[in-house]
């Protein structure tokens, strides 16, 4: 639309942080931000090109090292709403805390949600994000309907599942390797208020937290738990189980507060605050703040969804040397696998306090190289202490690829070649729809040795 950029755009890409949220690795890369979604791309003759959202992707798949990162927030209108049938159609960099707060006042909410809602659209695509109710509405790629998909050469391409297929099914979960997303249209879904009826639930070994899934995943739309890593023995496993439904007619509360107070952390913690002693300690307290086995009430769903979201900036706690977060998943069946990696984290006195355990369903997402599948997924962050930390994370990849299990890329600073491969053989496949002035440095982290 024009050849120059606006003042406070150029100004808002100088003020803003361009790293991930694990804030590992560091990597110095130039900055493009765009203003308009009708934006040719930059040349790219000496350099490689990334979309970038809101950084909320943990390790180096949002990060391209000596290359360009094509800033996408100011692609951040609404271009169309159907009140009907809940589609709505938003450019690329509109966040889903933005679609919630149009949204939700109109009866409407996301199809599923991870656990922030400071991410953009394009993003929720690029890295096919999921949350607490996978096993009944699959990925955030099962609900989007089509997408404009900008390619290097200058095309702009309409993806869909009925037009150029390749391509979409490429993008979503293609982590920004296929091109530059400038708007998408998905379907929302319907409620009836912000209120959700929930229940937390006391739960004391692994075994239990497989029953409760098996018995909440029939009743509840959204599940999934916190789990103290640092218990052992009789007590492997345990921790609070969380479901619940957004709340009926009957249930509709006639009186309520939205929350509206967030604390932001105000600086970096030195390196030895977070230590086995003190994640500990938290792991304790916080199982054990729960005194009743079973809590039932409404709560909104900002905590119910985001109580992470509660406290800005909250990776700071991780210091300055920042975090590496871990997820996995292994099939359902494979509960050995599961047993051993909470093991080895408890053995080795690497407790993580953010550790998340849940089970996904069968709904297949449509892209190409999507992580979730039905099994068993643990999430957990890591202090980054040195060596051993790389070391026990090698040592969990094993275990995961010998139960036939994969690691989200969207959480990883430090995959192999030789395993991200295992994990997902289907990577060749999906490299041949790469747009060649694409990269990033996780892509070229993973495919190093192929292409060196």
């Amino acid at each position: 639309m024009a050849d120059y950029l606006p003042l406070e755009i150029v100004l808002l890409s100088l003020m803003a942080t361009y790293e991930s949220w694990g804030r590992f690795p560091k990597v110095s890369q130039q900055i493009y931000p765009l203003g308009w979604r009708t934006d040719a791309l930059p040349s790219h003759e000496n350099t490689s090109l990334l979309p970038y959202g809101m950084g909320r992707s943990y390790g180096d798949v949002c990060l391209n090292a000596d290359g360009t990162l094509l800033a996408t927030r100011q692609l951040n209108r609404f271009i169309s709403f159907d009140p009907e049938q809940g589609i709505l159609c938003c450019e690329a960099g509109v966040s889903f805390d933005e679609i919630l707060s149009f949204a939700v006042p109109r009866g409407w909410f996301l199809p599923t949600t991870p656990g922030t809602r400071f991410i953009t659209v394009g993003g929720a695509i690029g890295n096919d994000v999921h949350g607490k109710n996978h096993h009944r509405a699959g990925t955030f790629g099962k609900h989007v309907r089509r997408f404009e998909l900008v390619r290097s050469n200058g095309e702009r391409l309409i993806c869909s599942p009925t037009e150029n297929i390749e391509l979409y099914k490429a993008t979503i979960g293609g982590l920004g390797l296929t091109g530059l997303i400038t708007w998408a249209e998905f379907g929302l879904k319907p409620i009836l208020h912000r209120a959700m009826s929930s229940e937390t639930i006391r739960f004391g070994d692994l075994e239990e937290f497989f029953e409760l899934s098996r018995q909440s995943d029939k009743e509840y739309e959204y599940t999934m738990s916190w789990v103290d890593c640092s218990s052992q023995g009789k007590h492997l496993g345990r921790g609070i189980f969380f479901r619940g439904n957004h709340v009926t007619k009957d249930e509709v509360p006639s009186h309520w507060k939205a929350p509206s107070k967030r604390l932001t952390m105000p600086m970096d913690l030195p390196s030895f605050a977070l230590n086995k002693l003190s994640v500990r300690a938290f792991n304790i307290l916080y199982y054990n703040q729960q005194q009743r086995k079973i809590i039932k009430g409404l709560t909104d769903y900002e905590p119910f969804f985001y109580p992470l979201d509660a406290v800005l900036e909250w990776n700071r706690l991780y210091g300055k040397k920042g975090f590496l977060q871990y997820q996995c998943v292994v099939p359902y069946q494979d509960h050995v696998a599961i047993r051993e990696i909470l093991q080895e984290i408890a053995a080795m006195g690497s407790s993580s306090f953010l550790a998340v355990l849940k089970t996904f369903g069968d709904v297949e997402s449509p892209g190409m190289l999507s992580f979730p599948r039905k099994g068993v997924t643990l999430a957990l962050d890591f202090p980054i202490k040195g060596a051993g930390t790389f070391e026990l994370l090698d040592r969990l990849d094993a275990r995961v690829r010998d139960a036939g299990g994969a690691v989200y890329p969207c959480k990883d600073a430090r995959l192999s070649p030789q395993n991200f491969q295992a994990y997902y053989p289907q990577w060749q496949a999906f490299a041949a729809h790469i747009d060649p002035a694409f990269s990033s440095s996780f892509w070229r982290r993973v495919t190093r040795e192929i292409y060196a």
